[in-house]
């Protein structure tokens, strides 16, 4: 098991090259992220059970990759949790866990792949930022959410190095699109001594 599939995580440059490093890395991911103490699944379930009293409610665990959000959304108690990711190896792994509803696959340049309204809590675990999803999935998650719905994400020390990603979320909380319910800084990856801001935003 290399390292390298993790370093080189956050250096690539399209959707294309994001899904084909996530195939190819999906056999050894959940070791290699364990090593590193991976923390921010947890973190982001137990913020948005923070923010929801009915944990029947269904969630949308999108990027969802091996799995490891959804059994951390699990433990948190939550019930009814659904999958989408654009790694077919990914979502192989996902299963094997059993912690989702559903899971689907997507194509990665699809620009919407999220039918609006379909549900009122989503979470991006890891998803958003550097050499992942741009800016952007940040608007497509909100725009999916009906007015009252949640989005829990992260953003990891890379991500929140570059103000694109940041200046997305003040973005809607600037035009009162959104509402900023909690926001913490914490444990992302320890090995590596990285962290990650955990969020949790409602729909105006």
């Amino acid at each position: 098991m290399s390292e390298k599939f993790l370093t080189d995580a956050y250096s690539l440059e399209s959707p294309e090259a994001t899904r084909d490093h996530y195939d190819k890395w999906a056999a050894s991911y959940d070791a290699e992220i364990a090593e590193n103490g991976y923390a921010t699944p947890g973190r982001v379930a137990e913020a948005l059970k923070a923010q929801i009293t009915d944990l029947s409610t269904p969630v949308l665990d999108f990027g969802c990759g091996t799995g490891l959000s959804g059994l951390a959304l699990r433990r948190a108690g939550f019930s009814t949790v659904d999958g989408m990711d654009p790694s077919s190896e990914m979502l192989d792994g996902a299963r094997s866990k059993k912690a989702y509803r559903t899971l689907t696959g997507f194509d990665i340049a699809d620009p919407a792949p999220v039918a609006q309204n379909a549900y009122s809590a989503i979470t991006a675990t890891g998803v958003i930022g550097i050499g992942a999803a741009p800016p952007a999935t940040f608007d497509l998650l909100m725009h999916a959410l009906p007015r009252g719905g949640l989005l829990a994400f992260s953003f990891n020390d890379h991500a929140l190095s570059d103000p694109a990603f940041e200046g997305r979320l003040n973005d809607w909380l600037d035009m009162g699109a959104a509402r900023l319910l909690s926001k913490e800084y914490g444990d992302h990856l320890p090995g590596m001594d990285m962290k990650s801001n955990v969020y949790v935003v409602e729909k105006a």
